[in-house]
């Protein structure tokens, strides 16, 4: 059974704002799990200053010489995401974490709380994605990216080199999203420039590409992901895993022994035929 810190923070995970609705306070840090890690600050090209963490493989897990860089989605910060970590790290990958501008410790940033995302969280993902490959030069390195982190990350994986790109929870259309809302709230979501072409990112994505759904999500419902799988040309590597489940509920719906460890799993099998030395 999950214990009741897990379940609160799966609970503000999986109820999305779309909107942002960033927090300052850490629900959890790494060494609240006993997990070893690096605490780190990045400058962003623009000036910006990002909190990191870097959680290291788990021994006697053989180390799979592979970073993950995690992406999450439009609520929270990087401490609601330490269990995630911990599921990877169990199974020897590195995970590199950080929080956006405005969220949790990393520098202040005037948020319109109306915005899907900014623009400028594609430049704090680059930065890390930057950082972690100047520093781990040797090892795969890829971006998992959840909800509004599913926008940053497949442009990330279009503009730059990475790996590989996990998604769960892809959002295949901000505009659908602001739709939704209105519909819904009659809320006036507020979307960057950057909107206007991202429906131009996915076709761009060169990396095999596995992504993640629930069956039961109807914001970013699973035929979104299905259709990227179809679309991807035969050099163009793409799986789609399907839980039954809602909106980010995939590392709780997908364990057995452990949180998460069904998973971590499925990450395990796509990435095998791409493994390094």
């Amino acid at each position: 059974m999950l214990r009741p810190l897990v379940l609160c923070l799966l609970l503000l995970q999986t109820a999305t704002a779309w909107a942002l609705k960033p927090d300052r306070h850490w629900a959890a840090t790494p060494d609240s799990l006993h997990l070893t890690y690096q605490a780190g600050t990045l400058t962003t090209p623009d000036q910006a200053q990002l909190a990191t963490w870097v959680v290291e493989p788990i021994a006697p897990a053989a180390d799979q010489h592979t970073t993950l860089v995690l992406a999450y989605g439009d609520a929270g910060n990087m401490g609601n995401w330490v269990h995630q970590a911990q599921a990877l790290a169990r199974a020897g990958y590195r995970v590199y974490l950080f929080d956006y501008r405005g969220f949790g410790h990393s520098s202040d940033f005037a948020i319109n709380y109306d915005h899907l995302y900014y623009d400028e969280f594609a430049t704090d993902l680059n930065t890390v994605l930057a950082d972690a490959r100047r520093r781990y030069p040797r090892q795969r390195l890829g971006v998992l990216g959840f909800s509004m982190g599913t926008i940053l990350g497949s442009e990330a994986a279009a503009a730059h080199r990475c790996d590989f790109l996990i998604t769960e929870g892809y959002v295949g259309s901000p505009q659908r999203i602001k739709d939704i809302v209105w519909k819904a709230k009659q809320k006036v979501l507020v979307l960057p420039a950057g909107a206007a072409a991202y429906a131009q990112i996915a076709p761009r994505v060169r990396c095999p590409w596995l992504l993640v759904a629930g069956t039961q999500d109807q914001n970013t419902p699973p035929e979104d992901s299905a259709a990227i799988v179809a679309a991807g040309t035969s050099k163009q590597r793409r799986q789609l895993v399907k839980f039954d489940g809602s909106h980010l509920e995939g590392f709780a719906k997908l364990s057995a022994k452990e949180f998460g460890d069904q998973y971590v799993a499925a990450i395990q099998r796509f990435l095998a035929p791409a493994a390094k030395g």
